[in-house]
């Protein structure tokens, strides 16, 4: 099934069960992979799909640091549960352990040595680890295992 079928019957599961939360973060990234369709001209493929649920998933991160900064908490817990069903229709995680052990083999792979290498084994690694895994742990791991 893909994800906008999915989408699609959860969406009208919300509706029946009135679960105006849920619904909203559907319609939302139902009209994020629309405009993006529109955008790039042809049907999303899956990787694509899953392109824009990471940007969506870290749209509400950032801003959910930004309102724990500013004492927000009403919005916080708001942007916490949209996070929540987001992952629903993300791929697995994978742990920091895998993703170390990404790393380690894409160094050795890319024959990285020193932390001018660093964008050879990030150009090589996301790609493995697109929706699976942070941007930002993937390069904070990189960092750690050149230096």
């Amino acid at each position: 099934m893909s994800l906008l079928d999915r989408l699609n019957q959860d969406m009208k599961q919300a509706m029946k069960n009135k679960e105006k939360q849920r619904l909203t973060v559907i319609r939302m990234v139902k009209a994020s992979l629309q405009n993006e369709s529109i955008k790039l001209g042809h049907e999303l493929n899956e990787e694509e799909e899953l392109t824009v649920l990471s940007r969506e998933v870290k749209q509400r991160k950032d801003s959910l640091q930004e309102f724990e900064k500013a004492g927000r908490d009403d919005l916080v817990e708001n942007l916490r549960q949209e996070i929540t069903i987001l992952n629903e229709y993300l791929p697995e995680q994978l742990s920091e352990e895998e993703v170390e052990q990404l790393v380690k083999e894409t160094i050795q792979q890319v024959g990285a040595t020193s932390k001018q290498d660093m964008g050879k084994v990030m150009g090589a690694i996301m790609p493995k680890v697109k929706g699976k895994a942070d941007g930002g742990l993937v390069n904070r791991l990189v960092q750690q295992n050149l230096s």
